[in-house]
Order: structure tokens, then sequence, then C-alpha cells
């Protein structure tokens, strides 16, 4: 599939891409559960964001290697046109924001930043694990929910100046059931203003009460957009390359053209989902819209 391409219907001042990519989602079943029926079995909602293209060549992204001594945070350089970039997102509600919902933030972080598409294969799988209170447990591997193709875009309207993370989706087909799909809000394409929370200021996103793993540690340059205030725009897009990053979005439209004059077109009908991840998790719900 790929990235995919974007015409502009109409003259629209103030909107410019900052990356293009491809967007896949899944849903990992609840501890001990080998099907999922509806909602009350789901445990986590997943969204990888693989940039390929953009305002830069190369981002920038933390290290893997301990970080050097100093003041600032020991970073590496990715060319996102020759070498996967993969951000492991995980959304603290288990959905998106409905589009009628606009000035509800929905909070989610990056648990995983990596070059290494084995990494997400393995964060995808299902285990097994002993507890001291509930003895053995299984964890069911995740299903594959939907593919598309997405754009971080500036967006600067009446002095507004804030960002947008846009999408399109390609499977499962408009003419399948799309029964989880509808459930996790995931719309054939929708738009989000999307604000990256400044790390050094108390809470958690949205007042979510969810623990994970780390907070975001940026580089000076990055962190010094914030000021003192406790958002920033995810310009540059390099803010979500940190593991730990908290962001909000807030639905913005489902309808791109009319809000951005924007059209998103998707390429061909290759799976990029299965021929990436393989065939790791199960795709009926990708393929045909249908729970597993």
């Amino acid at each position: 599939m790929g990235e995919g391409e974007e015409w502009k219907t109409k003259a629209q001042d103030g909107v410019e891409i900052q990356e293009r990519g491809e967007i896949f989602f899944f849903y990992r079943p609840k501890v001990e559960k080998q099907e999922v029926h509806g909602p009350d079995d789901v445990q986590r909602l997943y969204i990888i964001l693989r940039p390929e293209s953009g305002e830069k060549t190369v981002e920038e992204k933390q290290c893997t290697q301990p970080q050097s001594t100093g003041p600032d945070i020991h970073t590496q350089e990715v060319n996102i046109e020759k070498q996967p970039l993969l951000r492991f997102i995980i959304m603290g509600r288990k959905r998106l924001p409905h589009p009628a919902q606009r000035t509800r933030p929905y909070w989610g972080f990056v648990d995983m930043v990596t070059t290494n598409v084995q990494d997400v294969k393995t964060a995808l799988q299902g285990g097994e694990y002993d507890t001291s209170t509930r003895g053995h447990r299984h964890i069911s591997g995740a299903r594959a929910l939907g593919e598309g193709i997405y754009r971080i875009l500036r967006h600067n309207q009446k002095n507004n100046y804030h960002t947008h993370l846009i999408y399109k989706l390609e499977f499962p087909s408009a003419d399948e059931k799309n029964e989880p799909q509808k459930w996790f809000n995931i719309e054939r394409e929708g738009s989000f203003v999307i604000q990256i929370k400044n790390p050094n200021r108390g809470g958690a996103a949205g007042g979510s009460r969810q623990k994970q793993k780390r907070r975001a540690q940026f580089p000076a340059h990055l962190q010094g957009q914030f000021g003192h205030k406790g958002y920033h725009p995810a310009d540059p897009p390099d803010y979500l390359n940190f593991e730990g990053c908290e962001f909000l979005l807030i639905s913005a439209s489902d309808d791109i053209e009319q809000e951005l004059g924007l059209e998103l077109i998707t390429e061909g009908e290759e799976c990029d989902l299965v021929k990436t991840f393989g065939d790791m998790a199960s795709t009926e719900p990708l393929l045909k819209g249908t729970w597993v």
C-alpha cells in the first residue's frame, strides 16, 4: 500500500504536511480470553505509525544505547525513506475519540520506538506468566484491526496554530461488516488534533490514572519548546520517537476534505500489515470486519 498520496481539492491556507506514512490498528483480548465477542473482552487498543516521508528525510529518535554523560539526551538519526521506524502506541480508553465528541480528549502514549520489525512482532504476540494470587495466566496474541495511511500536519487557522493526525483506512473494505471498527471509533477516515504532553509537568495527560513504563525524556531543543506550557503541538513529529511520550487526541472531523481541503488516496490492494508483520496476528477483523 505504501504511504499513498494526498490531493488538494480546494484552496486552503495554513495546511502543511509534516509527515506521511502507514498506520496499523490492533487490539488484544483480556487475560484468559481466547476469543473476543465484544468490547467487554478487549484489554488494549494499539496503534502503530510507520513514517515513510515528510518535511525531513531524517528524523531523530531516542538512542537504544546507554545515554551519554552531559546535559542532553543521547539520540540517533533514522532515514525514514531507507529504514523502518515503528512507533508502538497504546490508547488509554481503548478507543479513538468519537467524531461527535469534539471537546473530549483521549490519552495515549508511545510504548516503544524501534527500527526492528521483530520488536513489534514480539510485542503483539501472546504469552504466559505466573502470579502469586491467580496462578498461571495466559495472554492471547493481538488481532489485526485496520490498515491505512496517515498524515501529521500543521494547521494555522485564524491564528490558532495546532497539529493534526489524519488517516484513511484501506482495510477492512467499506462493504465488510466493520463491527469491531465501529466500537473502537475507527471510521473510514478521521482527523484529530494531537497535542504532546510536557513530561516535566505533573499528572498524566487528560487526567488518566493508567500507569506506563516510563516518562519521556526529550532532548533539550524539543523540551525547550514547551516553555512553561503543559502541552505543545506535534511539531516536529520527532516527539513521537521517544518512549513514554504522552499525547492527547481530540476529534476534529470525520470528513478530511471538508475540513482541510485534502483527499487521501490509498494505493493498490496489497495488505502491507500482513506483508510486514506476517501471520502472527489473526486477520479476520482486518479483512472481514468481524470480532475474533
